[in-house]
């Protein structure tokens, strides 16, 4: 069974987002833990209809993840060299682009628990150490986390030690070096369509 394509959609869905209403005095660890009670709570709730589920995970994801700083991390070098509007359209799109990556497959969540393993805080930076536990194994899931005023946001997520971001920043690369930042944009665009029409048909057969 390749761990990675099987439950890594899942766990990254789960643990992205933060809720409005954590206290100041709670760290990164226990926001983590907020968040994933809230979001098992949604995707536990058998009464909501499934698009009314998937609107409630969308909106705390747009909510609470920073995906400035993540396109950011993502573009690295090429950040600086895109315009205002195409940093602009590249956020906008590499946000839908994980919304409809991960939103239509939240439903395999298959009553896996989380354990926190511990924290480890350096001014406005943390990372949280995590495991995710199945039947049969225990996956390690790390996450990166910025300080937003009162909230911890997630900017990385570290994967069996693959980071998503440097993933993503590889993939991208190798498309910027052959057809540019709008070439990359485009492609991402075709993307985002291709995700929402396998998520609707997926759907509609169920």
């Amino acid at each position: 069974m390749n761990v990675w394509t099987s439950t890594w959609f899942l766990v990254f869905t789960l643990l992205l987002v933060f809720m409005t209403t954590a206290k100041a005095a709670q760290g990164p660890k226990e926001q983590v833990e907020i968040t994933v009670s809230a979001v098992l709570e949604v995707l536990k709730d058998g009464s909501l209809p499934r698009e009314a589920r998937r609107d409630k995970i969308r909106a705390l994801i747009q909510t609470r993840f920073d995906f400035r700083v993540m396109s950011q991390r993502t573009l690295a070098t090429h950040w600086k060299k895109a315009t205002a509007q195409e940093q602009d359209r590249f956020v906008g799109l590499f946000s839908r682009l994980l919304e409809w990556t991960y939103i239509g497959r939240i439903e395999a969540y298959s009553n896996e628990t989380v354990k926190y393993t511990g924290e480890k805080i350096k001014k406005d930076r943390a990372l949280v150490d995590t495991f995710i536990v199945t039947a049969s194994t225990e996956i390690p899931i790390d996450y990166k986390l910025l300080k937003n005023g009162n909230q911890w946001l997630i900017y990385d997520v570290i994967i069996e030690q693959v980071s998503l971001v440097r993933n993503y920043r590889g993939t991208y690369r190798s498309i910027v070096k052959r057809h540019g930042i709008g070439g990359l944009l485009e492609k991402m665009e075709q993307k985002v369509e291709q995700l929402k029409e396998s998520a609707n048909s997926a759907e509609k057969k169920m």
